[in-house]
C-alpha cells in the first residue's frame, strides 16, 4: 500500500476499507508515514467525511496502536463517563465517588484542560498531594478495593490518537465528527469499561454548538461504543451558560464538595444525579433511572458518596482534610467584583469568554505546556434570568493580581441584559440510545 493513494481514495469520496485504515494508523504510529501526509488525508476527512464503519474502524485502529486494559478480573460491571467539555463542567468529581458508593466500579481515564475549557485532572490536582499519574497495577488495585479511580491516560494509551490529533490542532481539522468521535473513543475503550455514559455539550460554551451536530457526535459515540460491545447512552446537556456558579480548579473543587454535602447549585446536583442513574441503570444496579435516582439522592443525603470521595482523596496520596476544610484548598490573593453597567435582566451569556476569561487569569492553558495558577477563577453571583441592578457584582474574579482591567471587561462583555427573561433551556435536550 501507498499513502499517496488512501489520500487520493478520500479526496475523490471513495470509502477506505478496514485493511487500508488499519495499515495506515500502524504506519504513521510507527512514523512511515509523514506528517504532511496525514495532514493531507485528514483535510480529505475534514471535507468529505467517513462512513460508518470508516469512523468505526478508524476508531478501533488507533484503540489498538497501544494498550488496552483488561479489567475482566475486578467484578461487576464497570462503567465510565465521558464529557465532550464546557465551562464549571466538574461533573466527573461528585459523578464518580457518587456511584462508586452505590456499587458500581468507576475506571475513570480524564484528561486536562486547553483553551476555555477545564480538565478534571487539573481540578483534582488542586487538592494537596493528589496524584492522577497511578500505574496499571495501582489503578486496577484501586478499582477493585473502593470501585473508583479518576487518572491520566498513560502515554502507551492510543499513541495514534495523540499524534494525528497534534497534528488536528495546527492544520484546522479539529471540527471533524469523525476525527473526534475516533479521538474519543480510541482513548475511552482503552480503559477496559464494559460501559459509557456521554455527556455532550451543547451551547455557545460547548465545542459542538447546535443540536444538530451534538446529535451527531453523541449518535457516532453510541454507535461505536455498540460495534465494540459497550454498553452506552449519551445525554445532550446544555452549555449556554456555566455549569455551577464556579469556574476554575480549586473553586470547582469547592463546589464538588458542596454538591456532595447536598448542596451546592442546583443544575450540578441534578445533572450528577441524572448521570448517575444512566450509570447505576447500565451497571445493573437499578431497574429504572427513577428507582436509581432514588439511590443516588439517598447517597448524597446520607453521606456515602461524600465518604467516598475522602477515600478516592486518600488512595490517590491527596489530603482529604479538605472536604471538612475547602479552604485547605489554594486561595487566590484577591476578590474583584465585575459589576454591571444597567439593570434588567440577565438573558444572554457568552459562556465560551468566561472560559477565556478564566484563562487569562491562569487557570487555564493557551498551550499545552502552560503552567496553572490553581487558586484562580470566577465565581457568577448572577446567570441566566436573573434579574439585575447598575452596579449589582455579575462576578466575582479571584486573581493573584489586582492588574486585571482587561479581564473585568471581558467577563462585562460576556453578560447581555435586557428587558425580560429567556425562553428557559432543559439542562437535558436529549438522550440517544443504541
Amino acid at each position: 500500500m501507498r499513502m499517496v493513494d488512501l489520500i487520493t481514495k478520500k479526496r475523490d469520496r471513495g470509502e477506505l476499507t478496514n485493511e487500508e485504515l488499519t495499515w495506515m494508523i500502524e504506519q504513521y504510529t510507527a512514523g512511515s508515514i509523514p506528517d504532511y501526509q496525514m495532514s493531507a488525508f485528514l483535510m480529505a476527512v475534514y471535507f468529505n467525511g467517513m462512513t460508518d464503519a470508516e469512523r468505526n474502524h478508524f476508531a478501533f485502529a488507533m484503540l489498538h496502536s497501544g494498550d488496552v486494559l483488561d479489567l475482566s478480573d475486578i467484578p461487576g460491571i464497570k462503567v465510565d463517563k465521558h464529557s465532550t467539555g464546557g465551562v464549571g463542567d466538574k461533573i466527573s468529581i461528585p459523578l464518580a465517588p457518587l456511584v462508586a458508593c452505590l456499587g458500581v466500579p468507576v475506571p475513570m481515564i480524564s484528561g486536562r484542560g486547553l483553551g476555555h475549557t477545564g480538565g478534571t485532572l487539573d481540578k483534582l490536582e488542586s487538592i494537596p498531594g493528589f496524584n492522577v499519574n497511578e500505574s496499571e497495577a495501582q489503578f486496577k488495585k484501586q478499582v477493585r478495593t473502593i470501585h473508583e479511580a479518576i487518572v491520566s491516560a498513560s502515554r502507551e494509551v492510543a499513541p495514534a490518537d495523540r499524534r494525528i490529533y497534534a497534528v488536528r490542532d495546527v492544520t484546522g481539522t479539529v471540527e471533524s465528527i469523525p476525527l473526534i468521535a475516533g479521538s474519543i473513543m480510541s482513548k475511552k475503550l482503552a480503559s477496559g469499561t464494559n460501559a459509557l455514559v456521554f455527556d455532550v455539550k451543547v451551547g455557545n460554551g460547548a465545542f459542538m454548538k447546535t443540536i444538530k451536530d451534538a446529535r451527531a457526535l453523541a449518535k457516532a459515540l453510541v454507535s461505536i461504543s455498540q460495534t465494540a460491545g459497550v454498553k452506552s447512552v449519551a445525554l445532550l446537556t446544555d452549555m449556554n451558560q456555566p455549569l455551577g456558579i464556579t469556574i476554575g480548579n480549586s473553586l470547582e473543587i469547592a463546589e464538588s464538595i458542596a454538591v456532595l454535602k447536598n448542596r451546592g447549585p442546583r443544575d450540578v446536583h441534578a445533572l450528577t444525579v441524572a448521570l448517575a442513574a444512566q450509570m447505576l441503570v447500565l451497571g445493573g444496579k437499578a431497574p429504572s433511572l427513577e428507582i436509581a435516582s432514588g439511590l443516588a439522592e439517598d447517597a448524597l443525603r446520607d453521606g456515602r458518596a461524600l465518604t467516598a470521595f475522602k477515600q478516592l482523596i486518600q488512595a490517590q496520596g491527596g489530603d482529604p482534610a479538605v472536604v471538612d476544610d475547602p479552604r485547605k484548598l489554594p486561595q487566590a490573593k484577591y476578590r474583584i467584583p465585575v459589576t454591571a453597567d444597567q439593570s434588567g435582566v440577565v438573558d444572554q451569556i457568552d459562556t465560551n469568554t468566561l472560559g477565556l476569561a478564566a484563562m487569562q487569569l491562569g487557570g487555564g492553558r493557551a498551550k499545552k505546556d502552560d503552567v496553572l495558577n490553581l487558586a484562580v477563577g470566577l465565581v457568577l453571583h448572577k446567570k441566566l434570568g436573573t434579574p439585575v441592578s447598575k452596579g449589582d457584582t455579575l462576578v466575582m474574579l479571584h486573581a493573584d493580581t489586582k492588574d486585571v482591567a482587561d479581564i473585568v471587561g471581558l467577563v462585562q462583555k460576556a453578560y447581555h441584559i435586557g428587558p425580560s427573561a429567556p425562553k428557559k433551556s432543559p439542562l437535558i435536550h436529549e438522550i440517544i440510545r443504541p
